[in-house]
């Protein structure tokens, strides 16, 4: 039978945790054979502070649950060690962040989809569910944390750990899986894919592998969308700048960059008369543009 090793790096957050393993325990499947499952769960937190919660949670996990301690802080430290904990035998492995909910359907999904088009690497959509019932209009409005849609089977250049399934024993090969570099930097998984992707492996679509991505209210405003449009452009071309090291490519990039400044710019007058969501979608180009090209001349932006 087949075996799905579920993977979880978790830092302090019992409310989330406990809604994330609950989820789980609702996976169904009606188009595939039952897999087995093992979920592992590595704290990031020396004190184990999430120890008692997982622990509960197994006497009813209808699967197998291993947790396991990361002293080292860094995302990169907690999720290399819960790829090591996985069995031998793993088939696959599937990763989620630890304030997210997995609809009932969304491992069945991802295993459908990856035997449909035999990929070695599928990831899907994270729908926003906002923790404040009184987001600002203009987030709605602007749609900024809607997530990628697109046809089932398409193929990706990049997925991203906070839902996607990949073969084990491509993970299992390598040593680290992710760069240690990015402990403290974030974009791991971005730099793990995109060198996933240059290596030959396929990478595609799920759109209905759903999961659900809690938002607080200290992400609904201009300063952290800024923010994150700026470092996750720069962190992705930055590793391009790694990867494809050739003048040619640094140059479209250049380019691009450029093309996103002064497109942000020449529209940002007249969005100001459409209303606010059109004004933010207008400074993120800016901010993506000179991520961009931060990424070009070598410098991750912050995060």
């Amino acid at each position: 039978m087949m075996l799905v090793s579920i993977c979880i790096a978790t830092y302090k957050r019992p409310d989330q945790l406990k809604c994330l393993l609950e989820g789980l325990n609702r996976l169904t499947f009606g188009k595939i054979e039952i897999p087995d499952i093992e979920l592992i769960i590595v704290d990031n937190d020396f004190s184990g502070s999430a120890q008692q919660l997982c622990e509960e949670f197994e006497a009813k996990f209808a699967g197998r649950l291993r947790y396991d301690i990361e002293i080292e802080k860094g995302v990169t430290y907690a999720r290399n060690r819960t790829i090591k904990n996985i069995s031998q035998d793993s088939d696959f492995i599937a990763i989620m962040d630890d304030d997210e909910v997995p609809d009932p359907s969304w491992l069945e999904e991802l295993l459908a989809v990856q035997s449909q088009y035999n990929a070695d690497i599928v990831t899907g959509p994270v729908i926003p569910q906002f923790e404040d019932k009184s987001t600002p209009d203009w987030v709605t409005k602007g749609k900024f944390f809607e997530p990628l849609s697109q046809a089932t089977g398409s193929p990706m250049n990049v997925a991203f750990t906070n839902n996607v399934l990949v073969r084990s024993k491509i993970l299992q090969q390598l040593d680290p899986v992710f760069d240690n570099r990015l402990a403290s930097k974030a974009a791991e998984d971005t730099h793990l894919f995109m060198r996933l992707y240059k290596s030959g492996y396929r990478i595609v679509w799920a759109n209905e592998a759903i999961v659900r991505e809690w938002i607080p209210e200290s992400r609904t405003n201009v300063k952290w969308l800024m923010e994150r449009a700026y470092w996750g452009w720069s962190s992705y071309s930055l590793f391009e700048r790694e990867l494809y090291p050739s003048v040619k490519v640094q140059a479209v990039r250049l380019i691009k960059g450029c093309g996103l400044i002064a497109v942000g710019i020449l529209r940002s007058v007249p969005a100001m008369l459409q209303g606010k969501h059109s004004f933010v979608q207008e400074l993120l180009n800016i901010y993506r543009g000179l991520g961009t090209l931060s990424g070009v001349f070598g410098i991750q932006g912050k995060w």
